[in-house]
C-alpha cells in the first residue's frame, strides 16, 4: 500500500517512519510511505502557501495553486489512490473507516493548516473528508500519523500474530480482553486462575466475558447496535439472571426490615 502525506512539514514525519510497526512495514515492503513538502509546488521565491482570507476574518488560508500541483503530481505516482483531506468536518474516524481504507491501493493525505484549505481544493481535488475527533490541532499532521499506524496494522503481514489485528480493540465491536503476564503475584493481585489451567476452550469463554464486561463498563455505546454472536448472549443471559436474583434478594431483604413485621 502506498501513503503520501502531502504537509509543509515533512520533517515531522522523520521519526515516524523509523520506529515500531511502521519501520517493519517499509522494511517488510507492506507499505510505502513519503511525506511530500507542499512548498515545492510554489512559485514564488518566498514559497508561499497561505494568504489572507478573502471577506476578511482572522488568521490564514492555505493557497490552492501549490496543493493543486501537489495532489496532481502524487497522483501521478498513485493514480488510484484515494485523495483524503484532514479537517473537523470530515468523517470521524474509526476501526471501520480504517478497514475501508486498508482496502485502498494509497491513500494520498492532505494536512491543512491555518483557518483551512481554499474551498476549490475541496471541490476539484479531495475524495474524502476525515476527522479523528471534535477538537481543534494546530494542523493535519498527527491526525494522519494516527490513521496510517491504524491502517498499516490491518494489512496483511505486518503484525507478528496471523490474528492480531482482528484481536484489537474495536475490530470485533468490543473492548479487548483483560492481559496478565509475569509475575503471577504483583502487589497481592494474582493472576486468574483459569488463565493457569491450560483449559483453552475456558480461557477462551474467560476472554469472552472479560471484554464483554469491560465494553459494558467503559463504553457500552459501542454495544447497542452490535450484532452478538451465540456465546455472548448465552453470557450476557447469565449475567441478567444473576442480577435480577441479586435485585429480588435486595427486595426480599429490605421487605423483611420493614417496621411492623415480624
Amino acid at each position: 500500500m502506498i501513503f503520501r502525506v502531502l504537509t509543509i512539514f515533512p520533517e515531522l514525519f522523520d521519526a515516524f517512519w523509523e520506529n515500531s510497526i511502521i519501520k517493519r512495514a517499509i522494511e517488510g515492503h507492506h507499505i510505502s510511505a513519503a511525506a511530500v513538502d507542499i512548498r515545492r509546488y510554489t512559485s514564488d521565491k518566498h514559497r508561499t502557501t497561505d494568504d489572507r482570507p478573502y471577506g476578511g476574518g482572522p488568521g490564514m488560508v492555505m493557497k490552492p495553486e501549490p496543493l493543486a500541483k501537489a495532489i496532481q503530481a502524487a497522483k501521478k505516482i498513485t493514480p488510484f489512490s484515494r485523495t483524503v483531506l484532514m479537517t473537523p468536518q470530515g468523517r470521524r474516524f474509526n476501526q471501520s473507516l480504517a478497514h475501508e481504507l486498508a482496502r485502498e491501493e494509497g491513500v494520498i493525505f492532505v494536512c491543512g493548516r491555518y483557518e483551512g484549505v481554499d474551498e476549490r481544493i475541496f471541490n476539484q481535488y479531495i475524495d474524502d473528508e476525515i476527522s479523528i475527533g471534535d477538537y481543534v490541532l494546530t494542523g493535519g499532521e498527527l491526525p494522519v500519523m494516527i490513521i496510517i499506524d491504524a491502517v498499516t496494522r490491518l494489512l496483511p503481514g505486518v503484525l507478528g500474530g496471523a490474528d492480531s489485528a482482528e484481536k484489537d480493540s474495536f475490530s470485533e465491536g468490543l473492548l479487548e480482553h483483560a492481559h496478565y503476564t509475569r509475575p503471577r503475584d504483583f502487589e497481592g493481585d494474582r493472576v486468574p486462575d483459569v488463565l493457569l489451567s491450560g483449559n483453552h476452550q475456558a480461557i477462551e469463554q474467560w476472554r469472552t466475558e472479560t471484554a464483554l464486561i469491560r465494553t459494558f463498563l467503559k463504553r457500552p455505546d459501542l454495544m447497542e447496535d452490535r450484532a452478538f454472536t451465540a456465546r455472548e448472549i448465552n453470557i450476557l443471559r447469565k449475567w441478567s439472571t444473576e442480577i435480577e436474583r441479586i435485585v429480588e434478594t435486595q427486595n426480599l431483604s429490605r421487605a423483611d426490615s420493614l417496621p411492623g413485621r415480624e
